[in-house]
């Protein structure tokens, strides 16, 4: 689906979106209870990083590169928009505004670990069978599609902050927006390199001075997992999901260290069965 809305609002982007072909996702809950009930499938989430593989490097707030850093003059601007509209093959180009911003698409890939929230039906509506929705409050939790990405149309002003509540919004995700963040991707020099955006980054102006290819510089939206978790902005069915997860990663790894003692200790058995008294 494909929508390339050409608005030239500050503050109401205008979106198209699109999907990874990965039909990897399905897992949602929709359970029922007399107060407002949360139930989250865990099967893909971890609370302890996976090994990361050794190209990629992750790159501190200050390693931004000089060019990024440069004010540009309103002929700059203009010059490279013109210069951006030449290298893409599509209609998403940036347009300029009579006061010095300009407008365009920005490709955010979605890279979440965990399940995220949407609200309960409204009230009064009907279900897919056709009844009507009773009063009890439901709150549905699931993957979003693995490698799924969305184009979103913004203004040069658009902060990074506001790119990430723009695409909560989209997906109705009632999720604290706090607990996500906009990362910048890099490849150079056979290196990966990945850098979080500060909430007043712009991302279009970003990607404005890196131009059109997605390997110089493409966003994902990710877990906001630096430094300490701030588990006080998650809610009370959250956490309690996430002690049955620790629960059963512990439960998971006791398991197998026991079975490789045990592995270990049967091979050591059958070579002493084996072997000739000296």
């Amino acid at each position: 689906m494909t929508n390339t809305a050409n608005s030239t609002s500050d503050k109401t982007p205008s979106f198209e979106m699109t999907w990874g072909s990965s039909t990897s996702s399905g897992y949602c809950s929709d359970e029922e209870s007399e107060s407002e009930f949360e139930q989250y499938f865990t099967a893909r989430t971890s609370f302890f990083p996976q090994n990361r593989k050794p190209n990629v490097k992750v790159n501190k707030q200050d390693e931004q590169t000089e060019c990024g850093k440069q004010e540009l003059t309103t002929a700059t601007i203009q010059q490279k928009v013109k210069e951006y509209n030449a290298q893409i093959n599509s209609n998403l180009f940036m347009n300029m505004n009579k006061d010095g911003s300009y407008t365009g698409f920005v490709k955010v890939q979605f890279k979440l670990a965990r399940p995220v929230s949407v609200p309960p039906p409204k009230k009064g509506s009907h279900d897919g069978g056709g009844r009507k929705a009773g009063v009890v409050k439901r709150r549905t939790s699931f993957y979003l599609p693995k490698d799924a990405s969305k184009h979103l149309h913004i203004s040069s002003r658009t902060s990074a902050r506001e790119v990430i509540e723009a695409l909560l919004k989209k997906f109705t995700v009632v999720d604290n927006p706090a607990k996500f963040a906009l990362f910048e991707r890099s490849e150079r020099h056979d290196q990966v390199y990945v850098r979080k955006l500060s909430d007043t980054e712009q991302p279009l102006r970003l990607r404005l001075v890196a131009g059109p290819n997605e390997k110089v510089l493409s966003f994902l939206l990710k877990e906001n997992e630096t430094g300490e978790v701030n588990w006080h902005a998650f809610s009370m069915p959250e956490l309690k999901n996430f002690l049955r997860i620790l629960q059963r990663e512990e439960e998971e790894h006791v398991k197998q260290i026991v079975q490789r003692y045990a592995l270990a200790r049967t091979k050591m058995q059958e070579a002493l069965a084996g072997s000739t008294p000296g």
